[in-house]
């Protein structure tokens, strides 16, 4: 059973959606994507995660008191975003993939993105993100490929996405992460706007990445708490695979 539980807000009639999820990760890709996508697509509040796992948090957007994980859905429900507003504990990773998983069972995701950064040393010298990918099965790799994504063949994944292809891989639901040149320990809003260009031609949103580059600046700075955040809780899940991994990938 689950520590974790979806709890929908009722109105949608979901018609086999796309499911998007940006959870704090690397870069803060996931997270600065997922809140663009939800403005600039003006998708509305589906629901939100519920778990004792969480920390007693809640936020505040416009006097209005809201869940920090929650997931939002366009009005045609052909489209699911997950987002998050603080870091999620180690504890939570899996028994949110599982939930999360399980939600996409019973209706009848389509497919599974998961957006990400792939952190590099020298970022400063890039100027315009590459973005890689990781598919969950044979016909994910080959939708990635379809789409010019540099399939990454060899190595090890950790972390949320992770375990989000490997559950939606045991029910047959094809995932893709899409991961976009990041630094490490920066929110790349820069990273984002690459990630979000590959997701806008792959699914035909027809995006304009302009808006998000014009405010790098003052996202980078409204994000420092949360990258910091994301750090602690990424620095213990990593401590604790260490022992797994084989000295080469370490």
């Amino acid at each position: 059973m689950s520590e974790v539980s979806i709890v929908e807000r009722g109105g949608f009639e979901l018609r086999s959606p796309v499911l998007i999820e940006g959870l704090p990760d690397v870069g803060l890709v996931g997270v600065i994507s997922s809140a663009f996508l939800v403005d600039q697509l003006k998708l509305k509040i589906y629901g939100h995660l519920e778990s004792e796992l969480l920390p007693p948090v809640m936020v505040l957007h416009g006097a209005e008191l809201m869940h920090p994980v929650r997931l939002y859905a366009s009005d045609d429900g052909s489209l699911v975003v997950l987002t998050s507003e603080i870091a999620l504990p180690p504890s939570m990773l899996a028994p949110t993939a599982y939930s999360l998983v399980d939600w996409a069972v019973r209706n009848r995701v389509s497919r599974v993105f998961s957006l990400n950064g792939y952190p590099v040393p020298n970022r400063l010298e890039i100027e315009k993100p590459a973005v890689y990918g990781v598919g969950n099965g044979g016909s994910a790799v080959e939708y990635l490929r379809k789409h010019g994504v540099e399939v990454i063949e060899e190595g090890f994944v950790a972390g949320f996405y992770a375990m989000l292809l490997r559950e939606t891989a045991k029910y047959r639901i094809e995932g893709v992460a899409l991961l976009g040149q990041s630094f490490p320990r920066y929110p790349d809003p820069g990273a984002a706007a690459s990630v979000l260009e590959k997701l806008s031609a792959m699914l035909g949103l027809n995006l304009d990445v302009r808006p998000l580059l014009e405010k790098a600046d003052e996202i980078k700075l409204s994000m420092r708490d949360l990258m910091k955040q994301t750090e602690e809780s990424m620095s213990g899940s990593h401590k604790a695979l260490e022992e797994y991994l084989p000295a080469m990938y370490r």
